[in-house]
């Protein structure tokens, strides 16, 4: 044993192993597995990269009867993550450089588990908590008890692993009594169930040869694996308004639809975007979209344009045969870009001196035809949004 402040051996062994001073678990189990042995194993977690570490051991003993201490992984391997993992066969603190070898780690594990191995588990959740190492060559056993799980960190083999508390079992009564224990829980039919063949149909998974188009999908899914869960996200933002069933919304196409909900995606995340497309895509009918989507949310809205556009903004707020969305029934304001030099006066119906002391309040959205006052308006507004003609021209 060593002294865990000088590297020392201690004075005194102890029959305690805490991957510490003390010893640690792979060092026990690696000086006790002799060929022939009968192994007797209880843990809530079992990894292939354990097994790797103690391969040429394992592979010498005679069998195994593994008991999974908690059956709270699913049955079957689940590659949409919408669910945990069948077990846990991977360690989350293994280096990069060693999973690159997963695939032969996984094959080599699945088929000494093949061999010599038998599999249960526990059929209730939060029934079992005891970690158990029985070891039987011949007449002589050993056992070790504690917290250790049958992983790299719980064996005492990663980088900074745990404390662990185990405490090795010598007095042959408690011995005889871990392996009845043990067996007792083991062929009780009511408690635990076989899941070896579970166990290998996901081990068949991580050393499975897949096809470069499988590769390439699953490439791109996690490369926008953050995109599509903000979509996700989009979609039910607008479900709990009731933007879907306006005009404006069904006006749009698909392409447009998509734009306007990454708009809003991320004026929530931002507080602001840049809506930029070439000419005669509807730019227009999006930012109306959006627009629509904060009012629907109580919030009020101001559109800031070049002069000469007024008109063609007021035409969506009026009673008017030219609006094509009357029913929409939009409330935005609307101001021209001259009006952001005044500090008093009437621009329409707006008070322009009490616009700016009343903006934080009130007004929450902003959409643009240029990009000229952005330093003003990130002052004014709760959320900005600029239109403009395309990315190569709008922006100076």
């Amino acid at each position: 044993m060593r002294d865990k402040a000088q590297n020392k051996p201690l004075a005194v062994p102890s029959g305690i192993r805490d991957n510490h001073a003390r010893g640690r678990v792979a060092d026990f189990l690696s000086g006790k597995i002799l060929p022939g042995a009968e192994l007797s194993f209880v843990s809530a977690y079992f990894t292939i990269y354990a097994h790797n570490a103690l391969r040429e051991k394992l592979g010498a003993a005679q069998s195994l009867r593994f008991l999974f201490g908690e059956p709270r992984f699913i049955a079957s391997v689940d590659p949409e993550k919408t669910d945990p993992k069948s077990f846990q066969i991977e360690d989350a603190s293994i280096k990069l450089a060693d999973r690159l070898t997963q695939g032969a780690v996984a094959r080599a594990c699945a088929e000494w588990i093949r061999e010599k191995v038998e599999i249960r588990s526990v059929a209730r959740r939060n029934f079992l908590h005891g970690k158990l190492y029985h070891i039987q060559n011949g007449p002589v056993a050993d056992a070790l008890v504690g917290s250790s799980n049958f992983t790299v960190s719980g064996l005492g083999l990663g980088a900074a692993p745990n404390i662990e508390l185990n405490l090795e079992a010598n007095d042959k009564r408690d011995l005889a009594d871990l392996r009845e224990w043990f067996d007792a829980f083991w062929n009780n039919a009511a408690l635990t169930r076989d899941v070896k063949p579970e166990v290998l149909a996901y081990l068949a998974e991580l050393y499975r040869e897949n096809s470069p188009e499988f590769v390439y999908y699953k490439t791109l899914f996690h490369i926008f694996e953050t995109l599509l869960a903000d979509a996700r996200l989009d979609d039910e933002r607008i479900r709990q308004t009731s933007l879907p069933e306006t005009q404006v919304w069904n006006a749009l196409f698909d392409f447009q639809k998509d734009g306007a909900k990454g708009a809003i995606n991320k004026i929530h995340a931002h507080n602001g975007c840049i809506l930029a497309d070439s000419v005669g895509l509807g730019k227009t009918y999006e930012a109306l979209a959006v627009i629509k989507y904060f009012e629907l949310r109580n919030q009020n809205a101001l559109v800031l344009c070049p002069k000469n556009l007024r008109d063609n903004w007021n035409v969506y707020r009026l009673n008017d045969v030219r609006n094509p969305f009357l029913a929409d029934r939009f409330r935005f304001d609307v101001l021209s870009h001259t009006d952001l030099s005044r500090e008093s006066g009437m621009s329409g119906s707006i008070n322009l001196a009490t616009l700016k002391s009343c903006s934080h309040s009130a007004t929450r959205f902003v959409t643009m035809t240029t990009v000229g006052e952005t330093a003003f308006l990130c002052e004014l507004c709760k959320f900005v949004i600029l239109v403009i003609q395309n990315l190569l021209t709008g922006i100076p």
